[in-house]
């Protein structure tokens, strides 16, 4: 989609980066070959000419607005480059994107999340980043190393993380204040829940403290991290039954002690929908998210709302990507869209138009650059989350592996279940872990 402003203008060409695009639009291109293998193939062709890369992402006007600036910024520094974007919404993205696929026309850049990561790689549709990451052409040493190990698929780098986020808390902080109760800190799981009862007797029962976050697959992740669980082994769940029972239980008795909102609620939030979170619509004083929708949740109240990490040890929580960016196996420019890649993750000047909307910049020193000259208050505290978990954090696990949508579906649906009262916990404990299974084995 078009941006209705003008064009950025066009700053001086660094003459050095101008030589390395010379070459690297000389190094042969790879086949695009099927969909089914793993690596690429060196032919003989070369780009000899102009080069148009099509970039396709989801996200809103502002998203798309600084992801274009950027892109005519690179086309400004390298002339010979230039691109051809289409974006949308998340809603029908991935289902546009796998009709691209199945037809072996997927854009040259292309944005991913975790749900998906594994799975476009073992597709082989995503293009090994290895020759470039190994050659120095596509630098990510300056990324945590954790949010790095994050990109990499059975051993192979195939998405850059466009930013980095955490999952976290969201309260409103102005209700706190009226309603005279402290904010919550980061605190063990069962002090959140005792925190989150007081908020609902200190307003007589008009609001509840939390969103009931039983049927969230980002908040149980973290809580098995903190029992010393894994969520995935390999293709494979890797926590039993029993955990499953106590994080359900655990939930039923935050709702027996009304800690959490009637059920009909948290059902109508739980798509994760920011204008329908509970902390927005006024109905809890916190809800969870990723830090990265701080600026789209604001949007929804006028008031203010406030970050703090979830529940639990912060060695829990791990460098995690927002989203990626990841190149087609069967681009006819893949160096080119290496040296993209590189620029997105590590121009400074690039780190400042993208800004922090896909959350924090992934490399530490564009991060540095763009959060120190942040003027928003709501960028700021997003920023300041960051820096706040940045040494407390735990290793990444692997990306999860193909199915995890499917089981964050299943996880939500066994929540709801629970909370309806039509089944009981270990029947839908028993099912979920069956169903679960399954999925992932496929």
């Amino acid at each position: 989609m078009p941006d209705a402003r003008p064009p950025i203008p066009r700053s001086r060409v660094d003459p050095a980066r101008r030589r390395l695009l010379g070459a690297l639009l000389a190094v042969p291109a790879f086949a695009a070959g099927g969909l089914s293998g793993c690596r690429q193939e060196v032919t003989g062709h070369t780009d000899d000419g102009p080069v148009e890369l099509s970039v396709f992402w989801f996200g809103d006007t502002p998203r798309a607005q600084a992801t274009e600036r950027a892109l005519r910024l690179y086309s400004a520094r390298n002339p010979r480059v230039t691109f051809r974007v289409t974006w949308q919404g998340v809603d029908g993205y991935y289902d546009r994107l796998a009709t691209q696929s199945a037809g072996g026309n997927v854009p040259d850049l292309f944005q991913l999340d975790e749900s998906v990561l594994t799975e476009y790689a073992q597709q082989g549709i995503t293009l090994d980043l290895d020759p470039y990451t190994t050659d120095g052409r596509l630098d990510l040493s300056d990324l945590p190393p954790g949010l790095a190990e994050y990109g990499r698929v059975d051993g192979r780098t195939v998405g850059v993380p466009a930013a980095q986020t955490h999952a976290a808390v969201v309260y409103n902080k102005d209700l706190l204040r009226r309603l005279g109760v402290p904010p919550p800190t980061a605190m063990p799981w069962a002090d959140y829940v005792t925190w989150a009862a007081r908020v609902t007797r200190a307003s007589n029962g008009r609001v509840a403290g939390t969103m009931d976050p039983s049927g969230d697959q980002r908040t149980l992740w973290l809580w098995l991290r903190g029992q010393g669980a894994k969520f995935y082994q390999g293709r494979q769940l890797g926590f039993d039954a029993n955990l499953l029972v106590d994080w359900f239980e655990f939930w039923q008795r935050a709702r027996v002690g009304r800690a959490t909102p009637a059920p009909a609620l948290v059902d109508r939030a739980d798509g994760g929908e920011p204008a329908r979170q509970l902390v927005v619509t006024g109905h809890t004083a916190a809800s969870f998210a990723w830090s990265h929708q701080l600026p789209e949740l604001q949007r929804h109240t006028s008031d203010e709302l406030a970050l703090v990490g979830c529940p639990g040890p912060s060695a829990a929580e791990w460098d995690r990507a927002s989203m990626y960016w990841a190149g087609f196996h069967g681009t006819r420019h893949p160096a080119v869209v290496a040296d993209v890649l590189q620029f997105l993750a590590t121009d400074v000047e690039a780190g400042r138009v993208l800004g922090t909307e896909r959350g924090l910049p992934p490399t530490l020193a564009v991060r540095e650059a763009v959060t120190g000259s942040l003027t928003d208050p709501v960028a700021k505290r997003v920023a300041a989350l960051g820096t706040a978990l940045r040494d407390l954090v735990g290793s990444a696990p692997a990306p999860p592996p193909k199915g995890h949508g499917r089981v964050g579906a299943l996880l939500a649906a066994s929540a709801r279940t629970i909370r309806s009262g039509k089944a009981g916990v270990r029947t839908t404990t028993a099912t979920f872990m069956a169903q679960a299974q399954s999925t992932l084995a496929t």
